[in-house]
């Protein structure tokens, strides 16, 4: 093993024991490398996924923070959760209407169980979009952007751009996080400008969450509670935040 792939992996192995680490800290456990070495080191590292490269430093792909992570870990994760979650939101589409549906691995069970019947379904999940393709029914739009290699979707400035000209009668959103101080929030920032264009071109807010995101603290923040609707969950919430959902006026499912 050459002393490049020795580094390498002492890298992966300091963000993967930190979780989440800043670039001026892991200088100070590489003394003696460039910090040009450095970003081609975690660049490198990036593409290989063995790491996630974050702005001002890199996070571990164990424990990714909102729609970056990897879409085939999440999908995995919490099964049967989800698919009560997909359940209950397949109650709520609405025929003959616009509707967004955002990416990830909840919404994704959303859109398995999609009805098959007249709607304008604009999604950013790529995987969203090839459970959809079964339908005959449904016109599909995927706006155009960058792809996000983790979660398989798309995003960037042209992609809100897009949405902003979309009036939708109901947004499915996935989120990440939520906690009373920050809201809902997912782990990148573009993501969280394209999903507020989604709830604000929205008639209908419908969050799509499973319990074990509650009090858990986000990197971006999305919308206060206060900004959707409906919360669809799987039954196992706090009681607490049951009561705020409640003073907010959130109905929960």
């Amino acid at each position: 093993m050459d002393s490049v792939e020795m580094r390498r992996n002492q890298i992966v192995e300091l963000v993967n024991r930190k979780e989440s680490i800043r670039f001026l800290q892991i200088k100070e456990y590489f003394p003696n490398v460039s910090e040009m070495t450095l970003r081609t080191d975690l660049k490198a590292l990036d593409e290989e996924k063995k790491i996630v490269r974050i702005h001002g430093g890199a996070k571990s792909v164990q424990l990714v923070i909102g729609t970056d992570d990897y879409l085939n870990r999440r999908a995995v994760r919490n099964l049967p959760e989800k698919e009560e979650i997909a359940k209950k939101a397949t109650k709520l589409v609405r025929p003959d209407t616009a509707i967004f549906l955002d990416s990830g691995s909840t919404t994704t069970a959303l859109a398995h169980l999609f009805p098959d019947q007249s709607n304008l379904i604009y999604t950013t999940g790529l995987s969203c979009a090839t459970e959809l393709a079964d339908l005959s029914r449904p016109v599909v739009q995927i706006p155009g952007g960058k792809l996000n290699r983790y979660s398989i979707s798309v995003y960037g400035a042209s992609v809100v751009q897009e949405l902003s000209q979309v009036n939708f009668h109901q947004t499915f959103l996935g989120v990440t996080n939520y906690m009373f101080q920050t809201g809902f929030t997912c782990g990148n920032s573009e993501e969280a400008i394209l999903k507020r264009m989604a709830i604000r071109q929205a008639e209908q807010v419908i969050v799509l969450m499973d319990s074990q995101k509650i009090g858990i603290k986000g990197t971006y923040s999305i919308c206060q509670l206060k900004d959707i609707d409906i919360l669809v969950s799987d039954g196992h919430l706090p009681e607490d935040f049951r009561m705020e959902c409640e003073n907010q006026n959130v109905k929960v499912l």
